[in-house]
């Protein structure tokens, strides 16, 4: 990955609905090339996909919840499984398998307590292999992105 390639990516991380004339007009190369580097950049996996980025509290999905969830077991059986059940959460909005005390942390999208309660209760709770949960509510976003931008990443 090169230098044009990098802008490419920051140009397309701030606006992914750029047409190709008016990336290719930002990034300072002819269109073509422009396309062909995208096209490169997306089969690569570099690029993983267009997507809209919805304000949750619009949507009346104004609090920020981070679970942390420890299991009772740990072999590849009870995390696939646990794994797959919080695909199946649509207040999930992210999930990270990780390490230290705990061995998942969830970040949830609900609309106050009462949702909170319900998603406990009738979601994450009837799921097998729990051991252990603590919660703990966002206040406010500091800082919210998708994605790192590569033209203020040093050279990997």
């Amino acid at each position: 990955m090169d230098h044009m390639d990098r802008k490419i990516l920051s140009a397309l991380r701030e606006n992914g609905r750029l047409t190709m004339s008016e990336l290719a007009e930002k990034v300072n190369l002819s269109a073509s090339p422009c396309w062909t580097r995208v096209k490169r950049l997306e089969a690569s996996g570099a690029i993983a996909g267009y997507v809209a980025l919805i304000d949750h509290k619009v949507i009346g999905l104004g609090n920020t919840v981070f679970v942390e969830v420890t299991l009772n077991k740990h072999d590849d059986k009870a995390l696939e499984e646990f794994g797959a059940a919080l695909l199946r959460m649509p207040e999930v909005v992210e999930a990270h398998l990780v390490t230290g005390d705990y061995d998942y942390l969830i970040q949830l999208a609900v609309s106050g307590t009462e949702h909170y309660e319900r998603f406990l209760r009738e979601k994450l709770y009837r799921t097998p292999g729990i051991q252990h949960s603590r919660t703990t509510f966002g206040l406010r976003a500091l800082k919210r992105a998708v994605s790192v931008d590569p033209m203020l990443i040093d050279e990997v």
